[in-house]
C-alpha cells in the first residue's frame, strides 16, 4: 500500500506554476491529491502539456483546461475530489469554454461512469495514458468526450523529463517503478495502476543527473513498491523467469540501483518510498548502511498487528516475520527510524486483533505513522468477499486508541534526541515563524531552528534542545560536510 498524503490536513490541490513559453497560449490548472506518485505524475502531465501549448495558472477562473489527479485508496479521498468537481462546475457556468478532466486512479476505476455521473467532466485519463493527452484534448476540442484508461505493460514515462511543480528547488521525486503485484485484499492499486514494471536504470540516472545540475540536494526514489524494482531489459516483473540467462545475470534489482545512485552522487541525499515487508531484502539495508548519503529511514507499512487479519489482507508475511525484519534493520543500522501504515477496523477485526495491533505498536515504538479507519473500496477482494462488519463507532474508538499510542511513541522517540546533533537539510521557512528555518533530518523528522545566515538548500548541523511529538527544536552550530 502506498503512503498517503492526508488531504484533510494537507490539501495540496493548489495550482502549479510552470515557466511560461512564449508560444503557449492556453492555460492549465492542475490539482493533485493522494500519494506521492500522483504528485510526481502531475509533473509529467505538465511537461507533456507544455509541449502542447499550455502554461499553468494559479487562477482557476483563467483556466482553459482544469485537471484533477485523483486517489482511490480511501473513500474520503474520492469524496474530496467530488467536492472539487462541484467547485469546477460553478466556475464552468461562468466560463463554459473551460474543459475539465479527471486523471489518476479514480479515473481508471470509474472510467465511462465518470462522464455519466459528473456532467461537467470532458476527459477521463488513467495513470498509464498521459502520453495520449494531446490526442484526447483534440477530441475534447472537437466537442467529444474522451477516455483512455488502458494500463501498460511497460514503464510509460521514462523518456519524459518532469516539470518540477511547486518545487522548493531542494528535493524532488524520481519514479522508478509502477504498479503492484501483491494483491492485498484492501487495495485498489493493482487494478488502477496495473502490474509491476520497472524503469531503465540509465533513464533514472539521467533524470537524477539533471536534478543535480539544477542544484537539487535530495531525491526520493518512488514506487508503489520500490523493493520490487527489477530491470532486466523491460517487461513485467512476473515475466522475469522467461528472460534469457544473460538478462537474468545482468538484471538490476533495487539494492543494486540504490548502490549505483549513492556511489555516483555522494553529495546527494537519497530517500525511497514505499517498501513492502514481504519484498524488502537485507541487501537493501546493507547498501543503506554502506552509504552516508542514504537516509536512515524506512517507511514499512504493517497494516495490522494481528496474524489473522494479516492473512485476511493477503499480506504475505506474519507479525513475527515483520518483527524479525525490523530487528535485522536495527542490527545493521541501529539508528534507523521506522514508520508505519495501519488500517483499523478491517472486516472481521475483533477486540483481540485490535489488542494485537496495540501490542505491536508497543514493541516497535514507531517514529511516526499513518493510521486510517478501513473504508471499503469497490472492486477489491475484501469488498467482494468480506462484509464490512466492524461498526463505525468501534472503528473510530480503536483508531483513536492507536493514534494516541503512536503519539506517545513519537514523543518518546523525539525526547531521546534532545542533546544530540543531526544533519538537517533546510527546505523552507517555518510555518509558525519567519525567523526560523524548517528542514528534515536523515531520520525524516522535521527540525526547526533560527535562520541566522543559513539559506534554503544548506546542510546544517543542528543541536536539538527541545521537542514536541511532531518536531525537533534546536540551534544550528555549523555547516555540514555535505555543503
Amino acid at each position: 500500500m502506498e503512503k498517503i498524503i492526508d488531504i484533510d490536513e494537507n490539501i495540496q490541490g493548489q495550482a502549479l506554476s510552470l515557466k511560461e513559453k512564449k508560444e503557449n497560449t492556453r492555460k492549465l490548472f492542475i490539482e493533485s491529491y493522494g500519494c506521492q506518485m500522483n504528485f510526481s505524475d502531475s509533473e509529467i502531465v505538465a511537461s507533456i502539456l507544455a509541449d502542447e501549448g499550455f502554461n499553468t495558472t494559479q487562477n482557476l477562473e483563467d483556466a482553459d483546461l482544469v485537471l484533477v489527479n485523483t486517489c482511490s485508496i480511501r473513500e474520503k479521498a474520492e469524496q474530496t475530489v467530488r467536492k472539487r468537481l462541484e467547485k469546477y462546475n460553478a466556475v464552468k457556468r461562468i466560463n463554459p469554454k473551460m474543459k475539465v478532466g479527471v486523471l489518476g486512479c479514480m479515473a481508471e476505476r470509474l472510467k465511462n461512469k465518470f462522464l455519466e455521473e459528473e456532467k461537467i467532466v470532458d476527459l477521463v485519463v488513467g495513470p498509464d495514458a498521459y502520453k495520449d493527452l494531446p490526442n484526447l484534448i483534440q477530441e475534447v476540442d472537437a466537442g467529444r468526450n474522451a477516455v483512455n484508461v488502458v494500463l501498460s505493460k511497460e514503464e510509460t514515462y521514462g523518456d519524459i523529463a518532469p516539470v518540477r511543480l511547486q518545487s522548493n528547488g531542494v528535493s524532488a521525486f524520481v519514479s522508478i517503478t509502477r504498479g503492484c503485484d501483491n494483491m492485498c485484499t484492501f487495495c485498489v492499486v493493482p487494478f488502477t495502476r496495473g502490474r509491476e514494471r520497472s524503469r531503465d536504470p540509465q533513464s533514472i540516472l539521467k533524470e537524477i543527473e539533471d536534478l543535480v545540475q539544477q542544484d537539487y540536494k535530495e531525491i526520493t526514489l518512488l514506487g508503489q513498491n520500490v523493493d520490487s524494482y527489477l530491470w532486466y531489459g523491460g517487461g513485467l516483473k512476473k515475466d522475469f523467469d522467461k528472460a534469457s540467462d544473460f538478462q537474468q545475470a545482468t538484471a538490476t534489482d533495487f539494492a543494486k540501483l540504490l548502490d549505483m545512485v549513492a556511489q555516483k552522487y555522494p553529495k546527494l541525499r537519497i530517500r525511497f518510498s514505499t517498501s513492502n515487508p514481504q519484498d524488502m531484502t537485507l541487501d537493501v539495508i546493507e547498501v543503506m548502511a554502506k552509504h552516508k548519503n542514504i537516509c536512515k529511514h524506512i517507511h514499512l507499512p504493517i497494516q495490522s498487528g494481528s496474524d489473522r487479519i494479516l492473512k485476511e489482507m493477503n499480506r504475505l508475511h506474519t507479525r513475527q516475520e515483520y518483527i524479525d525484519l525490523v530487528a535485522n534493520i536495527k542490527k545493521i543500522i541501529p539508528d534507523c527510524s521506522i514508520t508505519q501504515d495501519m488500517i483499523i477496523g478491517f472486516p472481521t477485526e475483533t477486540e483481540q486483533d485490535h489488542q494485537d495491533t496495540l501490542s505491536l505498536l508497543e514493541e516497535i515504538k514507531y517514529e511516526h505513522g499513518y493510521m486510517y479507519a478501513y473504508s471499503e473500496r469497490p472492486g477489491t477482494l475484501a469488498e467482494r468477499k468480506l462484509e464490512d462488519d466492524v461498526p463505525e463507532a468501534v472503528k473510530k474508538r480503536r483508531l483513536a486508541e492507536v493514534i494516541a499510542r503512536q503519539r506517545i511513541h513519537c514523543a518518546y522517540r523525539h525526547e531521546s534526541y534532545v542533546g544530540q546533533t543531526f544533519e538537517v537539510l533546510i527546505e523552507k521557512e517555518s510555518k509558525k515563524s519567519d525567523q526560523h528555518w524548517s528542514g528534515r533530518t536523515t531520520k525524516n523528522i522535521v527540525a526547526i531552528f533560527p535562520k541566522e545566515n543559513y539559506k534554503i538548500g544548506d546542510f546544517v548541523m543542528v543541536r536539538i534542545d527541545q521537542c514536541t511529538s511532531a518536531t525537533l527544536l534546536g540551534q544550528a552550530i555549523e555547516y555540514s560536510d555535505n555543503n
